[in-house]
Formats: C-alpha cells, structure tokens, sequence
C-alpha cells in the first residue's frame, strides 16, 4: 500500500468515483441479530448500488471480540439472505484482516504520519475540551517520541486544513479534523485496531466507491477521508441515511427489542423499510419476495430520502 503526505487534492475524489463501475457494501457489527435500523441501511446500500448495476458486497466488522456475540454474524447472514439480499463475492471479516492493519499502521508511522500515544481515556478529559463526539485530544504525545508498546495506543497524527464533501443525502459539510476531533486513535491502547482504520483500509481493497450509511456515522467521514488521503486511497462517494430511533429516541441497536424481524414473513418489514426511506408505496398485490425486490429495484431513488434536520 502506497502512503504519502497529505498535499491537499484528493488522489481521486467521490465524483471520480462516481463514474466507475457502482461498488458498494453493507457492513454490519455481530453484537446481535439484524433489527429494522440495520434492515434500513441494508435496503438502501443493496438498492442503491443494483439500481445501479453495481456490485453488492458484505463485511462483518468483528474487531472487538468482547463486543461480538457468538453466533450473531452467521445469523445476520442468515436474516439477509431470507430477506432476498444477494451479496457479491464472500464475505469478508474484519478480525482476519489484522496482519493487514498491522502493516499499514507500521507505514503510517515511518512516514511519520503515525505517533504513540501512552494518555487514558481518563487524562484526555480531564485536560481536553469537549467537541462533536467527546473530547478533543490535545496533541499531548505528538512530540514525544515514544516506543510503541504494548498498552499504548497509536494515533494519526491530523492538520487544521479544513476537509469538505458533498453527501448525496445530507449536503455539504466541512470540517477540520485537528480542531474538532484532535488526533485520532487508528489502533487502541489494548490492542484492537479502530473503525477509523480498518474502514478506509477495507473499502480501498475492497474497491467501495459508494458508501450508504446511518448518519451516526456523518462525522466520522473526514477522519476517513484524511486517512485516505495520508495512504493515498480514493474517496469514495457518500450518502448518510436518517436513523431509526426507539421509543426513546436513541438510535437502535442489535440488542433492542424494539422493531424486531420475522425472517420468516420478510415483506411487511421490507415494506416498512422501505416507506422510512421515502420511497413509493409498492404496489398492493406484491406477494412474493422476487415481486418486491424487482419492482423496487426498477423505482429506487436515493434523491427521494429526506435530510436530517441539523
């Protein structure tokens, strides 16, 4: 894998990406079974990407074996394919992929684009201001020099240029990593390597040019582009999807017994899915499974879905 110094201009960006052929993918957290938020995300990528004539792919990200439930990622298969998806290739899993990691981590730090990090979580807030997602880290270990370790995190290491791009959902959005999120952690104190890593590193490899994803995800796309653009990676083309929220209002999760599925009688959920996504009733007399998926495939419009208010 090639890394270099951010110079500014992406190696190529989303409209780029755009005109290649559609690759995108669905890649979910085995800490649970598939529940109606994900069911959502699904549907919109595996729509967006066949109305596109695109490839489909599916990712298990199974970095924190202490978060994964034994079994949930076969069953998240499993609900998939009896809901009529259809992946491309096999499915990939992250927790195989960690000498690759490894060797981009090892890159980044020769180019000095990578640094040590020795502070806990409870350091950084007791001495960092508070930004979009938590504390900003202040840089306490970028001129420190030291060894790499067990119990030591890595951090990349980020700039005050500003990072924009168009999301096909949400709009326009700016951001300054160094100053809103701080350097981040590309692999943690206890040995894991983070989601701000092994996402960028996958979609490269994988080929991803469109990423459909929940919105919780939004503010994590400029740290993705600026790591794509220290490995000189391309970017890809984003649209983030409203979020399904509880009883609540919090975002659902694998463990919630809100919504849940019947992979047995997958239409009215689809259905369901589907109207949350602004899209046409489908017609009334759609029975079967293949009905539906061919009749959505011929009406899918990402344009349609709605922004989240600010």
């Amino acid at each position: 894998m090639r890394s270099g110094k951010d110079s500014g201009p992406d190696p190529a960006d989303g409209g780029r990406q755009a005109r290649l052929p559609y690759c995108g993918r669905f890649a979910p957290s085995p800490t649970g079974t598939l529940h109606f938020g994900s069911l959502v995300a699904a549907l919109a990528s595996y729509a967006d990407a066949r109305a596109a004539a695109g490839r489909w792919l599916v990712r298990i990200e199974n970095l924190d074996p202490p978060r994964e439930v034994p079994g949930s990622a076969d069953r998240i298969l499993r609900a998939l394919e009896a809901f009529g998806f259809a992946w491309d290739g096999p499915v990939l899993y992250q927790s195989e992929r960690s000498t690759l990691y490894r060797e981009v981590c090892e890159d980044l730090k020769r180019q000095g684009l990578a640094y040590v990090c020795s502070c806990s979580r409870k350091q950084i807030a007791a001495r960092a201001p508070s930004g979009i997602e938590g504390p900003i880290y202040p840089g306490s270990c970028r001129r420190a020099g030291l060894v790499d370790r067990t119990g030591r995190a890595l951090r990349l290491l980020t700039q005050e240029q500003a990072i924009d791009f168009d999301d096909r959902i949400q709009g326009p959005l700016r951001q300054r990593v160094q100053s809103e999120f701080g350097d981040f952690v590309i692999r943690r104190a206890d040995g894991p390597f983070a989601y701000q890593l092994a996402v960028v590193v996958d979609d490269w490899q994988q080929g991803v040019n469109q990423v459909v994803r929940g919105c919780d995800l939004l503010h994590s796309s400029t740290r993705q582009i600026h790591l794509q653009r220290c490995l000189g990676a391309p970017r890809p083309g984003y649209a983030h999807l409203p979020l399904v929220l509880d009883r609540q209002g919090r975002k659902l999760s694998k463990s919630s017994a809100d919504q849940p599925l019947d992979p047995a009688n997958p239409l009215p959920a689809l259905r369901a899915a589907w109207g949350f996504l602004d899209q046409p009733d489908p017609p009334a007399q759609i029975e079967r499974l293949d009905e539906f998926w061919d009749w959505a495939l011929a009406n899918w419009t990402l344009a349609r879905i709605r922004r989240t208010p600010d």
